[in-house]
């Protein structure tokens, strides 16, 4: 479980056939099995040494992800799993992405700049709702079926690799594992229905 606050912003390191090698911060201490996000996407530490992690990347993620198209070089959204009892600043991400979305736009308004993002036709959306965009928790607004929008602050402007993308770039998508559950609720998930399946 992640939160959507980016920690370190890296580059990937070497790419390869089920491994992706990143760059992380020197003081990271990482054990092979744990999780971190890369751009929101739940990756398992398969190796690592100061300053450089190894990761395992499935087959499902290639094809959900834009993981698929990271080149050395390429610069990365990083979260650590979220420790019991820290501080929950985002909202719940799973780091399992859902799939990509298009930046439409990226316009100033004041001391933030406003990013439209196209609405996948499956997305579970609500106005003022989260959504993890390449691991960065944001709040959405102007939902309709085609977009939504986003207002990015200039904290996380300047501290996380959305600063790089230009509109036509393609974005790791999650949407709000509350939304989904909500969502999976009116179409026949039940307290009853979960007991019966070893969820309860």
């Amino acid at each position: 479980m992640f939160t959507g606050i980016i920690e370190a912003v890296e580059k990937v390191k070497s790419v390869s056939p089920g491994m992706l090698e990143v760059s992380v911060p020197k003081d990271w201490i990482l054990t092979d099995g744990e999780s971190v996000a890369v751009n929101g996407a739940c990756l398992t530490v398969t190796g690592s040494k100061p300053g450089l992690a190894c990761f395992a990347v499935s087959p499902e993620t290639i094809s959900k992800t834009t993981l698929r198209s990271a080149k050395t070089g390429s610069l990365v959204n990083l979260e650590r799993a979220l420790a019991v009892g820290a501080r929950l600043g985002g909202h719940f991400v799973t780091g399992h992405i859902d799939g990509t979305a298009r930046l439409l736009s990226i316009n100033n308004d004041g001391n933030s700049r406003i990013i439209e993002v196209e609405r996948p036709a499956d997305a579970v959306m609500v106005e003022k709702g989260s959504v993890a965009l390449d691991g960065i928790s944001l709040t959405v607004y102007d939902v309709s079926p085609s977009s939504f929008k986003a207002a990015v602050v200039p904290h996380t402007w300047a501290n996380t690799a959305l600063k790089i993308l230009k509109p036509g770039s393609l974005l790791n998508i999650e949407y709000d594992i509350l939304g989904k559950y909500a969502s999976a609720k009116s179409s026949g998930i039940t307290r009853d229905f979960l007991k019966e399946n070893g969820f309860l």
